[in-house]
């Protein structure tokens, strides 16, 4: 028992004075990885400086500096590792670079596909920050592009977190990409209007309303024949392109029509049902070569009900 006691001793006194005998390169060690830490804090600023001002944009200069940072940290560990364990050569961090890359790769192997994803939307810009988008079941305004993932504002202010991989290999949506956008609704009339004359007051009234555009022109398009109307599809164009523009313009266009098609006697009919009662009691019941189908009486050939043929 004072045998082991003794040898435990012993180990703690020589870990000790192994301790003391590296507090120089520890030191040594923690002044070098200060240095790195403050040379990766100006590589970053480096970077984000030169190209923030740059076409590519103010996220993606956020990006980069951070990723050269963070290679930049990354060689200050290895470096300090080496001080402090000098048995500890340049191959052997390789080594271990290339076993333990392998290991986070497999690891965090969608993390790096979510990077890599954002890297490439930040240089190639199918949309920007500010952009209102449409993919999968999602649709508002681009508020942030990380390295992992997109946030996405919706229109009733919630926040969508996306993948950039479901980003960048999904089909997306740009409602805002062009300066201009399209606005189109259909309108229904009689079918005993004047087509001509329904457009002609279509555009009419189309031109005094705020917000529309005059390049390109409103159009008018008969688009439909249905059962109590012919469709009209008015077609107009409305700058900015977002959203909450396209739906205060259809606000006013439908409003300032309704007034001026009702105005010029133009019908807007709605669907209508017309239901037609048989008679259960009529001599015909069930012949149907005689039976009036509920048709209201007119003929001297109708059918007379059972009551009215056993008088």
């Amino acid at each position: 028992m004072n045998a082991d006691i003794g040898v435990a001793v012993r180990r703690l006194t020589n870990i000790g004075n192994s301790l003391i005998a590296s507090l120089p390169n520890i030191v040594i060690a923690l002044v070098v990885l200060l240095l790195f830490w403050l040379v990766a804090r100006l590589v970053r600023s480096g970077v984000e400086g030169m190209l923030r001002g740059r076409e590519h944009g103010r996220n993606l200069a956020k990006v980069l500096g951070r990723l050269a940072s963070g290679t930049v940290l990354v060689l200050g560990i290895l470096v300090a590792i080496t001080i402090v364990f000098p048995s500890v050569g340049p191959g052997d961090l390789l080594g271990l670079l290339g076993v333990g890359g392998v290991a986070i790769g497999f690891a965090f192997r969608d993390i790096f596909q979510n990077l890599l994803a954002g890297l490439l939307i930040l240089l190639t810009r199918p949309f920007r920050i500010g952009d209102q988008i449409v993919t999968g079941d999602s649709e508002g305004t681009v508020e942030d592009i990380q390295i992992r993932a997109t946030i996405l504002r919706t229109y009733d202010n919630r926040k969508v977190v996306i993948p950039n991989s479901d980003l960048f290999t999904q089909r997306v949506t740009v409602n805002t990409a062009y300066p201009v956008r399209r606005v189109q609704y259909d309108v229904g009339i009689g079918y005993g209007d004047d087509i001509a004359h329904a457009k002609e007051v279509i555009l009419r009234t189309m031109a005094g309303v705020e917000g529309v555009q005059s390049d390109p022109k409103p159009e008018v398009l008969v688009v439909g024949l249905d059962g109590t109307t012919v469709n009209l599809r008015v077609r107009w164009w409305v700058d900015p392109p977002k959203r909450r523009d396209a739906l205060a313009s259809q606000d006013k266009v439908l409003h300032a029509l309704k007034d001026a098609l009702t105005a010029e006697g133009i019908d807007l009919p709605f669907p209508t049902r017309q239901i037609l009662f048989h008679d259960q009691t009529e001599e015909a019941d069930g012949d149907r070569a005689r039976q009036r189908e509920g048709w209201p009486k007119g003929s001297r050939s109708e059918p007379r009900s059972r009551a009215e043929a056993s008088k």
